[in-house]
């Protein structure tokens, strides 16, 4: 299929969404008021709560985002295909990745501008705020030396190495993203349960999804490592050895005609 048309139609799309399913969010589900006070002008202060105009905002909001698309869509490609990566950056990108986004900003511009491991404090329990800025405390750290290690990998296979290393860990790269914003799109279905209605489905069902695909392919994933490994090792012992443990330390005598 043509390049310029595989980017015009998405791009189409992604406008379409924005009037149609970005209004039913922003009116039905948030219920945004363009006339409510945020926290920068509310708590102004200078230092932490500065009001900012939007071409700033959008910068800082677009490089926040945009880091993992470019390397998770091609990856995807590689391995299943052009068409799997349009479906999951286009779809996903409608249905998971703007709902995550818009509700994590309203939830935090609805809370002083928190963090959401400050809001489950509000919303579950003080204990789980805790627990929940360790998990994405961990995974972030993952997600940091992932992106190391894939820097690594390319400077590998640019000068011949197998860069080895870095596919087998890439899998982990992958999960530890869905996870990071399956736990923000629990956070945001918390807040919209305790609002009232059904609003909650909105975010429930692609959480409920993410965490569901993600917790499999990891289980795959780590089935399928182990089994690699198994064979190879099997497959690296010498013609003599009939098990690791019972490998002789020397071949048996030929026999002689």
């Amino acid at each position: 299929m043509n390049a310029l048309l595989l980017l015009i139609v998405p791009f189409a799309g992604y406008l379409i969404a924005y009037y149609t399913y970005g209004r039913f969010l922003a009116r039905k589900i948030f219920q945004l008021d363009p006339q409510a006070e945020v926290p920068s002008r509310e708590l102004e202060d200078g230092i932490d709560y500065v009001p900012t105009r939007k071409g700033i905002i959008f910068g800082h909001h677009y490089t926040s985002i945009a880091g993992t698309g470019p390397i998770v869509g091609p990856a995807i490609g590689i391995i299943w295909g052009w068409v799997p990566a349009l479906i999951w950056v286009f779809v996903g990108s409608i249905v998971m990745g703007a709902v995550h986004d818009l509700g994590s900003l309203v939830v935090s511009l609805r809370n002083q501008g928190r963090s959401l491991s400050e809001i489950t404090a509000k919303y579950i329990n003080p204990r789980v705020r805790t627990i929940f800025f360790l998990i994405i405390f961990l995974e972030l750290w993952i997600v940091i030396a992932v992106f190391a290690l894939v820097s690594a990998a390319i400077l590998a296979f640019a000068t011949g190495a197998s860069g080895q290393g870095a596919l087998t860990l890439w899998p982990l790269f992958g999960a530890v993203n869905q996870l990071l914003a399956a736990l923000a799109l629990l956070v945001i279905t918390l807040y919209l349960k305790r609002k009232g209605g059904l609003k909650y489905l909105v975010t429930a069902l692609p959480c409920l999804f993410m965490l569901v695909m993600t917790l499999w392919a990891v289980i795959v994933n780590e089935r399928n490592f182990i089994a690699d490994k198994n064979g190879s090792s099997s497959s690296s012992m010498p013609p003599h050895c009939s098990s690791p443990s019972g490998c002789s330390s020397k071949p048996p005598p030929h026999s002689q005609d």
